[in-house]
């Protein structure tokens, strides 16, 4: 039997669980089909965590109006939702007079989009603000910043079931129809849904999704971009990112800080057709290092702890052109359906405005009753490491799995791990407790604490040793015994 819904989203990732937190300040029943096992696994969760400042963008453009709109609201947005941003700014250091005509352009360009506070400075407070950065001036961007991308997109997704909306991980949409009274039918790896209205908000799957609907024709391809990351140890080197001079398709490999206080690498930029290949070549890793030392010259091999990579799904004219966002409604081809195309860099920074606008889209077609118990608050994990002494005794005096250590690189504690592991949206993989307590991700990337969280999932969910995976459907943990117990 089909389950029905006013509203199915396909894809949760950060921008269709901000199109499903905003549409929950509405009276509408809400669904969220998402192929992956958590909401953060492709394009959201595989980027460089900028909140970028709106001047690397064509004036006029979606993506200039619509970053300046998501980089203005970020501060409230992180109060509400309990996820790290930091307005840290951010430096693009030039050393050539053509640089500073580049600069000079991105600077009036950011002016005409509405980006604050931008200035060009000199060596002299370049080096001020960056100590150990190479570079003879730079423009700064005060208002830009840094956030966790991994809980950014578990914040809204969170917050947008605690309003109401129902999640289906591991539903990948596989065939869409629409029946004589308009109504659409929707297929799935897990079963058949119905909608009123459907949101195309699949990322990497968005030009499929838009053939499926009958909205035919969009070139999207894949810009695969490779990441080092280093220690924490350098993190004190770099207290905001830092850029080289833009062209004007590609920002560059930069170096950017995180909220955690690790050092990224990257990205470089290769066209790619495969959109779930995530592996990085040892070339590219040397490259990335070399040509971002020429920036920040603290790169070490011995401060590597891992690798990554994400795609971007930019939509292209014929000529190879990357276009704008597309958010649109085709009345004449698939009335009721919000098609979201192309949605790339900065999607991560206009997330929320980019929801608002596809709102704003359907509000044009009918009325929508505000949800009079709309709570925009979400709080996430405490994480017990980061709290006074007094309120860490607290914390043990009241429960006393907080006074003992999972993870040691990142000293998080037995009660953070069990709350992950019964988080809202029943993610049961490694890498979702990963993202959403920090477990695994320090210097020994869970060498400690990988088997003793597995085993926590395996005792507190009921599962057989084989039924661990580690992020994706098929990445068992554990196929069977090496050997058995002899009695």
């Amino acid at each position: 039997m089909e389950q029905w819904y006013d509203v199915l989203i396909i894809g949760g990732g950060v921008v269709g669980s901000a199109i499903a937190r905003e549409m929950s300040r509405y009276q509408l029943k809400i669904g969220v089909l998402e192929k992956n096992l958590d909401v953060c696994y492709e394009t959201s969760g595989r980027n460089s965590a900028v909140v970028h400042g709106g001047f690397a963008y064509d004036t006029g453009t979606l993506k200039a109006k619509l970053c300046v709109e998501g980089n203005r609201m970020m501060d409230q947005l992180s109060e509400e939702l309990d996820f790290r941003f930091q307005r840290c700014g951010k430096v693009l250091v030039g050393n050539t007079d053509e640089d500073m005509e580049t600069l000079k352009r991105t600077l009036k360009q950011g002016e005409a989009n509405g980006a604050r506070g931008l200035v060009i400075i000199d060596k002299e407070k370049l080096h001020e603000l960056v100590p150990a950065v190479v570079g003879e001036f730079a423009m700064f961007s005060p208002y830009s910043g840094i956030l966790d991308p991994f809980n950014y997109t578990i914040a809204l997704a969170e917050n947008a079931h605690d309003n109401g909306v129902d999640y289906y991980l591991d539903h990948e949409v596989t065939a869409i129809g629409r029946d004589g009274e308009g109504e659409y039918h929707l297929t799935t790896s897990q079963g058949t849904f119905s909608a009123r209205w459907v949101v195309n908000s699949a990322g990497l799957g968005c030009g499929k999704i838009s053939d499926m609907l009958g909205i035919k024709g969009y070139k999207v391809i894949g810009s695969k971009g490779d990441y080092i990351i280093l220690d924490k140890r350098t993190g004190p080197l770099l207290p905001m990112p830092v850029y080289p001079v833009p062209s004007n398709t590609y920002m560059g490999i930069h170096v950017t800080n995180t909220t955690d206080g690790n050092v990224i690498i990257g990205p470089n930029a290769e066209t790619v057709t495969d959109f779930a290949y995530y592996g990085v070549p040892k070339e590219n890793m040397d490259y990335l290092a070399d040509s971002a030392s020429d920036l920040w010259p603290c790169i070490h091999k011995s401060d590597y702890i891992r690798n990554y990579s994400g795609i971007l799904p930019k939509w292209v004219d014929d000529q190879g052109v990357i276009q704008d966002f597309k958010i649109e409604i085709r009345d004449d081809l698939a009335p009721r359906a919000i098609n979201l195309v192309g949605i790339e860099s900065p999607g991560l920074t206009a997330a929320v405005p980019i929801a608002r606008y596809a709102i704003g889209l359907m509000k044009e077609r009918e009325e929508l009753k505000p949800n009079p118990d709309f709570n925009p608050v979400r709080r996430g994990i405490v994480r017990f490491t980061e709290q006074p002494l007094e309120e860490q005794a607290r914390l043990v005096a009241e429960n006393p799995d907080y006074g003992e250590v999972v993870c040691r690189c990142e000293k998080v504690t037995r009660a953070e791990i069990l709350q992950a592991i019964h988080n809202p949206l029943g993610v049961d993989t490694m890498v979702g407790i990963k993202y959403r307590t920090r477990s695994m991700m320090g210097r020994c990337q869970g060498g400690y604490c990988q088997m003793r969280i597995a085993k926590m999932i395996e005792e507190e969910l009921g599962k057989a040793e084989t039924e661990v995976r580690y992020a994706r459907t098929g990445s068992q943990m554990f196929f069977g015994k090496v050997r058995e117990e002899v009695l």
